[in-house]
C-alpha cells in the first residue's frame, strides 16, 4: 500500500537530484534502468517514515535496561496493550529501536476534518499530536473529544493527504539512527576538549558529553540564541557539567589575532581541539517523512559554500592528530561526497579514515573518489530498499538480526565522513 506516492518537489529540484543519482559513474556501474529505479525508490521513501524510531539512552542518568522497561510499559498504555518489540542495537549499546507499524489499511473517515500544514503533517506521521499552531483550517462545529480526519496541505493550497486515525503507529520521538552513529564515530574520550561547531538542537552535544563520561570539555556553538539556551537547559536537565554552549557564528570561530584573551570563549586559537564534529547546515533532503519540499534549486544549492567555510574553520581549530567528523542529513552528492573530494584536495594534511561502527552503506559514486575512499564513508541511503508494510505479526515472526538489518537500511538520508589531521599539517 503506497500511502503517499512520492515526495512533492519543485521540478528543478527533482531534476537536480535525479542528475546526481544518475551521474555518469552510477550509470556506468548500474545501468540506466537500475539507476532510474533507485531514484524513484528514493522519492517514494522520502515521503514515508523509516521502519524504526530510535531512542538514545542517556547512560549518564539511567541504564539501557531500565529505560527499555519504562518504554515497554509506556507504549502498552499509549497503544492499548499492543506489545511493541524493543531492540537494543548490537553495535550501538546506548540505542534502542522501536518498530513503526503501518501503513494501516481501512482507516475510517470522520465527519469532522482538520487541515494542517505540511510540516505538521510530517510530524503526525511520526506519531505526534496536532496543536493549534499547526492547524490551517477545521470543521466549524468541531469540539473537544471529537475524532477527526487530519489532512496535510502538502502544496499550500488546502489540498492534501488524509491522515485520520494514525496511518503509522509510532511513538513520537524525534530521534534517528544515523544521528546516534555520528557521536560514536567521533569517539570522544574522557578528558579531551571537543567542539560541536553547529550544535543545535544539541542532541549530539549531550551524546558526546555522555560518551566522555562528563569528563573533559565540550564546547557547543550555534548562532541562534534560543537554540543555545535550549542546549544549556538540556545539559542541566541531564546533569552534564562538561558542556559549555555559546551563541556564536561557527564561520567566525577561529581567532585571527593574539591580542585579546577570550578566556575560553569563542573565537578560539588555532589547533585548540582534540576532536571536532561538524554536523553541517544542509538542505535536509534526507529527512523522513517529508511529503513536500517547497525549496527552490537556489536554496538547495546554497549550502555547499557555507559548509566549506565551516569545514575550513574546523580544520584550523583541530590539533595535529585530531579527529574531524563531517555529517549532513541530506542525500545530495554536492553536500556529501563532493565535499569529501574537495576537502582531500584542499587540505593535504587530512586523511580519510575508516569508521567504527560502520552501520550505513558506502559512499555514492559520482565525485571521483576511489573505491577504497567510498568504503571509508557512511551513506544512509533511502533508495537502498523499498519501504515495506509492517504489522505486528510480521515483526514477531522476524529474527532480531533481520530487524536490526532493516533498521540500518530503512532510515533517514544521512552522510558521515571521518578525517584525521596529520601531524605534518600546517
Amino acid at each position: 500500500m503506497s500511502v503517499f506516492p512520492k515526495i512533492s518537489l519543485k521540478l528543478e529540484v527533482e531534476n537536480y537530484l535525479k542528475a546526481g543519482f544518475m551521474n555518469k559513474e552510477i550509470l556506468s556501474a548500474l545501468g540506466k534502468q537500475e539507476a532510474e529505479r533507485r531514484f524513484e525508490t528514493l522519492l517514494h521513501n522520502l515521503s514515508h517514515p523509516p521502519s524504526f524510531t530510535t531512542v538514545r539512552v542517556n547512560t549518564h542518568l539511567a541504564s539501557v535496561q531500565h529505560v527499555k522497561n519504562l518504554l515497554f510499559d509506556e507504549l502498552q498504555k499509549q497503544f492499548n496493550g499492543l506489545s511493541f518489540p524493543i531492540l537494543q542495537h548490537p553495535d550501538l549499546q546506548d540505542v534502542l529501536l522501536i518498530p513503526v507499524i503501518g501503513p494501516r489499511k481501512n482507516i475510517k473517515q470522520q465527519p469532522c476534518e482538520v487541515i494542517v500544514g505540511a510540516q505538521c503533517g510530517n510530524a503526525v506521521l511520526r506519531g505526534a499530536h496536532v496543536f493549534v499552531p499547526g492547524i490551517v483550517s477545521a470543521s466549524k462545529f468541531m469540539k473537544g473529544g471529537d475524532h477527526v480526519s487530519v489532512y496535510s496541505d502538502i502544496k499550500g493550497k488546502c489540498v492534501g493527504v488524509r491522515m485520520t486515525e494514525p496511518v503509522y503507529l509510532s511513538p513520537s520521538f524525534d530521534n534517528n539512527l544515523p544521528s546516534a552513529v555520528v557521536s560514536h564515530v567521533l569517539d570522544p574520550q574522557p578528558g579531551e576538549k571537543v567542539l560541536d561547531l553547529c550544535a543545535a538542537p544539541g542532541g549530539k552535544t549531550t551524546h558526546i558529553a555522555t560518551l566522555m563520561r562528563d569528563q573533559g570539555e565540550v564546547i557547543a556553538l550555534d548562532k541562534i540564541s534560543k537554540k543555545v539556551e535550549k542546549i544549556k537547559q538540556n545539559a542541566l536537565l541531564l546533569g552534564l557539567n562538561s558542556i559549555r554552549a555559546f551563541c556564536f557564528d561557527g564561520t567566525k570561530a577561529l581567532k585571527l589575532d593574539m591580542i585579546k584573551d577570550t578566556d575560553g570563549e569563542p573565537p578560539f586559537l588555532p589547533e585548540s581541539f582534540d576532536r571536532i564534529l561538524l554536523d553541517a547546515p544542509c538542505s535536509g533532503m534526507g529527512q523522513r517523512p517529508n511529503m513536500a519540499c517547497t525549496w527552490t534549486l537556489k536554496e538547495v544549492m546554497s549550502y555547499q559554500p557555507l559548509q566549506r567555510k565551516l569545514f575550513t574553520v574546523a580544520v584550523e581549530l583541530l590539533k595535529p592528530g585530531g579527529v574531524l567528523v563531517y555529517s549532513t542529513c541530506t542525500v545530495t552528492l554536492a553536500e556529501n561526497e563532493e565535499q569529501v573530494a574537495w576537502a582531500l584536495e584542499t587540505f593535504p594534511g587530512l586523511q580519510l579514515q575508516h569508521q567504527d561502527p560502520q552501520v550505513g552503506g558506502e559512499g555514492m559514486l559520482g565525485a571521483g573518489l576511489s573505491p577504497e575512499q567510498l568504503k571509508r564513508l557512511q551513506r544512509f541511503d533511502p533508495s537502498a530498499m523499498r519501504s515495506l508494510d509492517r504489522d505486528i505479526g510480521s515483526l514477531r515472526d522476524a529474527s532480531i538480526e533481520d530487524l536490526v538489518w532493516l533498521a540500518n537500511k530503512d532510515c533517514i538520508g544521512f552522510f558521515i565522513a571521518k578525517f584525521v589531521k596529520c601531524k605534518s599539517a600546517q
